[in-house]
């Protein structure tokens, strides 16, 4: 399938000379996905709702300050590469071209609605991410501001003084927040200042209760219900509901999952490629299968490598974290390190994943081993 059918030609955009006031009152009103942004009628990049919320530049900035490079796609692209490219920039939106004439856009949104028949072939148990970040109801909203940029996430379980789920707090609250208009302040409005924004409780803004699936549901199912609710990810919790908060599942990893292929070479995706310099993507597959093979009876059906710009530098090379996560026929194994620059912190990443993969492959060893013992035990 391609996405000549699914590729919509109605967007927004704006000049990269355009004030950063005007964008955040279009997304306050328009609520779009993206903002693509020309630059003397040429295409430059676009602006997403997480440009806005991990900074603090002023109204009067411009665009060009947020704009976030997104590679052109051709309309008549398979949908499985266009969800790998729009996973690996890190947008839900991309401009789609026909030939050398800007058609529209695609969006996240439009290709998980074509396939979402084709869906319930998987359960969520086999595509939500596990390693969970969560934050406390009583927690104010600045701690709350820097882990979503800590781990460059876009959503928050919020849990109460039980550790059980409460609620969820997303980026789009924050955004929503942030950019009210004078207009909509009242007298009990506790907008004020920043820093008393950002020591108000999220017990303030979190959305309760936060919606939820079990882990042995269709993705369809699930899928279908964020286009009902109109979100962008579920908390999965245990089949009984209890409140504890065993992961997340968003519709980027959804669409992730739209990218596994059945080949015998792994499929590999990087997200946020463009921070990568001396590394290039056939390196970080021999690394990662040269790890995998030291235990041959695990199989790998899927790597996700996660790079993560933070603001601190040496020599000017920034401080990356890397996350890696293998989807094998013995569960999820994952390994994370930082570095300054993609390549250190990748291997420093691989190291971890490749104790964790000899972690369990020496697990299993011992317990053949007892299991062995135990029946020589018996015969005696």
């Amino acid at each position: 399938m391609d996405i000549a059918d699914i590729a919509t030609p109605d967007f927004i955009e704006v000049d990269v000379d355009e004030r950063l006031g005007k964008v955040r009152s279009i997304f306050e009103r328009e609520n779009p996905k993206a903002i693509i942004v020309q630059n003397d009628g040429e295409y430059a990049g676009v602006i997403g709702e997480k440009q806005l919320i991990n900074s603090h530049v002023e109204d009067n900035t411009k665009a060009a300050a947020l704009t976030q490079a997104v590679p052109k796609i051709d309309r008549h692209e398979d949908v499985r590469e266009v969800a790998r490219m729009l996973v690996e920039g890190n947008t839900k939106v991309a401009p789609v071209y026909e030939g050398e004439k800007q058609y529209g856009i695609i969006t996240q949104d439009a290709i998980l609605e074509a396939v979402l028949d084709n869906l319930d072939a998987l359960t969520v148990e086999q595509i939500y991410t596990d390693d969970v970040v969560t934050i406390g109801e009583r927690d104010h909203l600045g701690q709350a501001i820097n882990r979503l940029r800590e781990h460059g996430i876009s959503r928050l379980p919020v849990v109460d003084s039980e550790n059980r789920l409460a609620g969820i707090l997303t980026t789009y609250d924050l955004v929503e927040f942030m950019v009210r208009d004078e207009g909509r302040q009242g007298k009990q409005d506790r907008r004020g200042d920043t820093d008393r924004m950002l020591d108000l409780p999220v017990y303030d803004l979190m959305t309760s209760p936060a919606r939820t699936a079990s882990p042995g549901e269709s993705v369809r199912d699930a899928v279908a219900r964020m286009f009902e609710d109109n979100i962008a990810g579920l908390v999965v919790t245990p089949e009984d509901d209890d409140g504890e908060v065993l992961g997340v599942m968003t519709k980027t990893d959804v669409l992730r999952a739209l990218t596994y292929t059945e080949e015998e070479q792994m499929d590999v995706q990087v997200t946020n490629i463009g921070l990568l310099e001396t590394l290039t993507r056939s390196t970080i597959v021999s690394a990662i299968t040269e790890v995998a093979d030291k235990y041959q009876r695990m199989n790998v059906h899927h790597a996700h490598v996660r790079f993560h710009e933070h603001k601190e530098k040496l020599r000017g090379t920034p401080l990356i974290q890397c996350q890696i996560r293998l989807r094998t026929s013995h569960g999820q194994l994952a390994g994370s390190g930082e570095g300054y620059g993609a390549e250190h912190a990748f291997h420093v990443a691989l190291d971890k994943l490749e104790r964790n993969v000899l972690e369990v492959k020496g697990f299993e060893a011992d317990e053949r081993y007892r299991g062995q013992l135990l029946r020589k035990l018996n015969e005696l």
